[in-house]
């Protein structure tokens, strides 16, 4: 393996020939061997550090063209759009458990941009620091890269996936109207219920998180950029902070502007806190939705038996014909993983000291691992479960007219105490409820039959 040498204000460092990345990049590689795997800086950090930095030379060349000549904002902007695209991944080797602002990622980026268009320029023109990091910290380019991510996962990726689920709840809605089931409550049957009315709830949860994910990415348009080590916005010129939020904006399509205080901005986490928790109740209802379809789906002989789900593959390694809700699995396990995600992202937010939070690694690794499952999970949960359900119709009467809970359509007639009997009678006998009502001599026959109609009961 062929080396050369790179250097920064400590001195000189050896770094594999065929890699972007340089000296202070090396240093974290070799300091914070924690992790492997995926627990490198997410991929959307470091497309969003591409972002940021095309547009901090854009905005740099507008304000201080004797420092940003054309040249190097040709050069930068040409490495940039390689981050951007995804090409240069293999030169971001840093792992999340580093320093707590992001120091040597945003230095990574700086090194790695540098290099390349040094590399295109055929000179050493760019420097890491004074060119690439022009007008910025890594105090206020790390929290930024956080939001722009986050603004992108959760708009780019998350909504259209729900979007997607929402579309498969209506359509199953439409095909199961007028089909009554046995509604349940306690795990325990209660009155009927419309099979559409029950997907109809299904699908009222996912709009309802689906507008508040939405209103708490809003939340997150607001960039600390400009501010740089503490707020102040010491080194960077007169309107770089606005003029680099509008470039920011123009590259991603997204609404971003400068946060209206920058010492908020680099110390606080709580848009992300905020984000997050909507990101929590979107787990907590799928949790909610894929426990509810595999216990319809329960069976095939010995449960619910009243949706039939599709069989993507064979569930046990022993029991032959067995197949499992895999899917409604892998949604429930999702969901577990944003809940605990959430600890870890308010925990970290918690910890930022007078001009600094230092937890931001671990709050974008969190949160954007939240994200991602979810909008994955979602996908495939919608394709290869939500799309295949199909209602059981014969099971469903079946469990209906055999429900005791429809006892509760007689308490205007007989009262409550009678109608609680009539149940009782009708259990302990195992007989209907209609003949238990004419044994108990609460009903005639004609008149039973007047007022007992499940299918009105809705």
């Amino acid at each position: 393996m062929k080396f050369r040498t790179e250097h920064d204000s400590m001195g000189e460092v050896s770094v594999e020939a065929d890699k972007y990345w340089g000296a202070q990049t090396e240093r974290s590689r070799n300091n914070f061997r924690i992790g492997v795997g995926e627990e490198t800086m997410p991929r959307e950090i470091i497309h969003a550090f591409g972002i940021l930095k095309l547009a901090a030379a854009r905005a740099n060349a507008s304000l201080l063209p004797e420092r940003m000549t054309e040249e190097k904002l040709s050069l930068i902007s040409a490495a940039c759009e390689e981050i951007i695209d995804g090409k240069l991944g293999e030169h971001f080797p840093l792992v999340v458990w580093q320093t707590g602002s992001g120091t040597q990622s945003n230095m990574n980026a700086n090194e790695v941009i540098a290099n390349r268009a040094n590399e295109l320029a055929g000179k050493r023109l760019l420097h890491p620091n004074d060119d690439i990091n022009m007008s910025q910290s890594s105090n206020d380019t790390f929290p930024t890269a956080m939001h722009i991510s986050a603004v992108l996962s959760i708009e780019d990726r998350l909504l259209p996936a729900l979007d997607k689920l929402i579309a498969a709840f209506l359509k199953l809605e439409a095909e199961n109207e007028g089909v009554v089931k046995s509604g349940r409550t306690h795990l325990q049957d209660a009155t009927p219920i419309k099979f559409s009315q029950e997907i109809s709830g299904w699908r009222a949860s996912i709009e309802r998180d689906r507008k508040m994910i939405a209103a708490s990415a809003a939340e997150l348009y607001g960039l600390a950029l400009g501010g740089t080590a503490v707020g102040t916005g010491l080194n960077a010129p007169e309107g770089f902070d606005t003029a680099v939020a509008k470039e920011i904006s123009a590259i991603t399509g997204k609404p971003f502007v400068t946060a209206e205080n920058k010492f908020h901005a680099l110390t606080s986490r709580d848009e992300l806190v905020f984000a997050h928790g909507a990101l929590k109740a979107l787990a907590a209802d799928m949790m909610k939705i894929a426990n509810d379809i595999r216990w319809l789906a329960s069976g095939p002989r010995n449960g619910l038996g009243e949706i039939h789900i599709p069989e993507n593959e064979p569930g046990s390694s022993i029991m032959p014909g067995k197949v499992n809700p895999t899917q409604c699995e892998a949604v429930t396990m999702v969901a577990v993983q944003v809940m605990g995600n959430d600890v870890a992202v308010g925990m970290a937010a918690s910890q930022g000291n007078f001009e600094l939070n230092v937890f931001m690694p671990v709050c974008a690794y969190n949160f954007l691992q939240s994200v991602r499952l979810l909008a994955d999970s979602i996908s495939s949960f919608c394709e290869r479960c939500v799309c295949g359900i199909v209602a059981d119709r014969e099971k469903m009467s079946y469990n209906l007219n055999n429900s005791l809970m429809l006892v509760t359509a007689l308490n205007p007639y007989i009262g409550y105490e009678n109608a609680a009997k009539t149940a009782k009678f009708a259990y302990e006998n195992n007989i209907s409820l209609r003949e238990a009502c004419l044994r108990l001599g609460y009903l005639d026959a004609e008149k039973f039959d007047e007022i007992f109609k499940p299918e009105e009961m809705v």
